[in-house]
């Protein structure tokens, strides 16, 4: 058996979630080749064959490509895609979107969200946004499906695989890039950050917003939220953690005003430890918390930061 695995990266550097798709699509398959899709990112495939356990790394170079579109993106993968047991992708938004176009035309049931593997075409996946795990065993041909990558540790960097070009398709009218817009910011990056403070309606206002962001950049932390304070107006949409939003696993996540509903504890599933600070002591956040502290949220982060005494 052998895989396919598309590469996560910007066209400048290679996504740490790509070394953690690796180690899942070893334990399916013996042999995992890398395809890197993008424009000008010649440096990005070389950085894909440093992985160890790739044999060799496929690089397609198109305009389209640039923005990880995923109609395009779909149909180069379907053209590279003869004679693998497993094609798979991130669980990121390019891959969810373009797994089941590929999952379609190859007319192969999609799986999605693979959590562990218990063999070359048994799965596990969350199911009902995450409150049980179900067992998935594949009986198609060919595995088509995404990595919940945070579930898996990054494969090692001591690899020197083979990189070869291959040839995009051409040019795809259905669709096209517009704009991409992008919000700048000095702290971590939310989905690999160590620590993030998230926090949700209980903070109630922005300026309650105002003082988590505080106290993240203090700590030199990522902020996340839940999809009601991003409903509500009080942070952007990129800052959204849970079945809807993002995906994290860091290694300290501390909830502030977060009641703790499925829909976003599924979103922190991995983080390592958990601390909520809630002024509900009845709060379904502190049943998923290691740590927990009843208190009003705003009045806990400037106890907590004169205490440490940061800036």
């Amino acid at each position: 058996m052998t895989a396919l695995l598309i590469a996560e990266h910007d066209n400048v550097t290679l996504k740490p979630a790509t070394a953690q798709a690796l180690t899942a699509a070893l334990r399916m398959t013996d042999v995992v080749d890398v395809l890197v899709a993008g424009s000008n990112g010649q440096s990005v495939a070389e950085q894909a064959a440093k992985l160890s356990g790739v044999r060799t790394v496929y690089y397609a170079d198109h305009p389209q490509l640039a923005q990880e579109a995923p109609e395009v993106l779909a149909r180069l993968v379907l053209d590279e895609a003869e004679g693998y047991s497993h094609v798979l992708f991130v669980a990121s938004a390019v891959g969810k979107s373009a797994m089941p176009r590929v999952a379609a035309k190859l007319d192969v049931s999609p799986v999605s969200d693979v959590l562990d593997v218990k063999g070359p075409k048994t799965f596990v996946r969350g199911i009902y946004a995450g409150s049980l795990l179900a067992t998935v065993e594949v009986t198609d041909p060919v595995v088509v499906a995404t990595i919940r990558t945070t579930a898996f540790e990054a494969a090692a960097q001591e690899g020197s695989a083979v990189v070869e070009e291959v040839i995009a398709p051409e040019g795809y009218d259905a669709s096209r890039f517009v704009r991409f817009s992008e919000a700048k910011s000095d702290r971590p990056e939310l989905v690999s950050a160590r620590i993030v403070v998230g926090g949700g309606r209980g903070l109630l206002d922005e300026a309650g917003f105002k003082t988590l962001e505080a106290f993240a950049d203090s700590i030199g932390a990522a902020v996340g939220a839940t999809r009601t304070a991003v409903d509500m107006g009080l942070c952007p949409n990129d800052w959204q953690v849970g079945q809807t939003g993002k995906m994290i696993a860091p290694e300290l996540y501390i909830a502030v005003g977060i009641s703790g509903a499925i829909q976003h504890t599924a979103g922190i599933k991995d983080a390592k430890t958990v601390v909520a600070i809630n002024k509900d002591a009845e709060a379904p956040i502190f049943e998923v918390a290691d740590y927990g502290l009843v208190a009003d949220g705003v009045e806990a982060l400037e106890a907590l930061r004169a205490r440490l005494g940061t800036k």
